[in-house]
């Protein structure tokens, strides 16, 4: 049931925050969840990580998700989700749901919807790459239920208006380890965040730098320490900033309210800096331990040079299912052995190896590996 438009503030904030404490006491994921999904307008959501290199994956928190249908999925029907490899190579922070990458009328005729899906009632799913590397990503999904109907443009805005914060909280929930088993295994999984995180006290005093801070001000490009405050070097982004960490001191902050700060633009891609208040809660306490008021995150918004597989993809402008069948060739060999692999008909691979062959200007199996094998990305601007 969609929730009423006037209640969507209130249960924002109160979202938000939540999604902040959790990374700091991983026993509220779950709750966390709970309220995306009630906010999003889905019937389960799931915090896990894929390896698109390994094909392999694991949960890390999830919300009404049926325990033997996970088990299923990571056990079996992993290598047969048709949104794989497609969807960790969507940019992180980008909302997409599995109608985006696998039409519908084609997605109910795998196996995967046959004997995973359509069993649960599931008809869809919103997701986003919270963290990216080059094989590995860490995911956020939120599933829809058949009485849900497939996304649409409001869930989709709703789940967007969510994402940057859940990609904070991973980060903070990596700075500050709790030295739990289950906070190891978000360590783990999201051991290629490289946000730059400072901790600011009164005035933007600097109480805690991480090891990509330290080098970001070492650098002092983008930030510098002077007289031991946190400064921006550009003079619109150190108004910014001062005025940012001004609100939080003064305890008028609310989480994620003044938006991103423009760094510079001028550099190999654009960066941008975050402020989220320590100031309520199990973030309050965590900030007290270094005497903080703020954290800051640093990122760069352009991603580092795709996998080939990806940049091939990308070059060829090929679908998610082109792009299955492509990873499958690697691995099998002839239309019967990729169709019981993908869990596909030998139709529907047939066709899509004649659009993949059109595409990419080869005439058989054998010269699309060649392709592949010598394939390299071409290098960024």
């Amino acid at each position: 049931m969609k929730l009423a438009v006037t209640s969507e503030s209130a249960l924002l904030s109160e979202l938000i925050g939540l999604v902040y404490d959790a990374a700091l006491d991983p026993t509220l994921w779950p709750r966390a969840l709970e309220q995306a999904c009630l906010f999003v307008g889905g019937s389960s959501g799931i915090l896990f990580w894929h390896d698109a290199a390994t094909q392999q994956s694991a949960v890390l928190y999830s919300f009404n998700e049926e325990p033997q249908y996970t088990k299923l999925y990571f056990g079996k029907y992993l290598p047969l989700n048709p949104c794989f490899p497609a969807a960790s190579f969507v940019e992180a922070g980008i909302v997409c749901a599995s109608t985006d990458l696998v039409p519908f009328d084609e997605m109910v005729e795998t196996r995967f919807y046959k004997e995973w899906m359509r069993p649960q009632g599931l008809i869809d799913a919103l997701a986003t790459n919270l963290e990216k590397s080059a094989m590995r990503s860490s995911i956020l999904a939120v599933r829809m239920h058949e009485e849900h109907g497939l996304a649409d443009a409001e869930d989709r805005r709703r789940l967007a208006l969510i994402v940057p914060h859940f990609q904070r909280a991973v980060s903070i929930g990596r700075l500050f380890d709790q030295s739990r088993a289950t906070q190891a295994v978000l360590t783990q999984t999201l051991d290629n965040v490289t946000a730059a995180v400072f901790l600011v006290g009164p005035n933007g005093r600097l109480v805690f730098t991480n090891a990509p801070g330290r080098a970001m001000l070492d650098e002092a490009s983008l930030l510098t320490e002077r007289n031991g405050n946190l400064a921006a070097v550009a003079s619109e982004a150190q108004r910014a900033l001062r005025d940012a960490l001004a609100t939080v001191e003064s305890g008028s902050a609310t989480v994620g309210g003044g938006g991103p700060i423009s760094l510079s633009a001028a550099l190999s891609g654009h960066w941008f800096g975050d402020v989220l208040p320590l100031t309520s809660g199990d973030r309050q306490r965590t900030g007290a331990l270094h005497s903080a008021v703020a954290a800051v995150f640093v990122r760069k918004s352009s991603p580092a040079s795709p996998p080939p597989l990806e940049a091939l993809a990308k070059l060829y402008k090929l679908t998610a299912s082109e792009i299955r069948v492509i990873d499958a060739i690697m691995k099998a060999s002839g239309v019967k052995a990729l169709a019981d692999l993908l869990g596909l008909t030998q139709a529907t691979v047939k066709t899509h190896l004649h659009n993949v062959f059109r595409k990419t200007g080869t005439a058989r199996q054998s010269e699309l590996v060649k392709l592949i094998a010598g394939f390299e990305p071409p290098e960024r601007a």
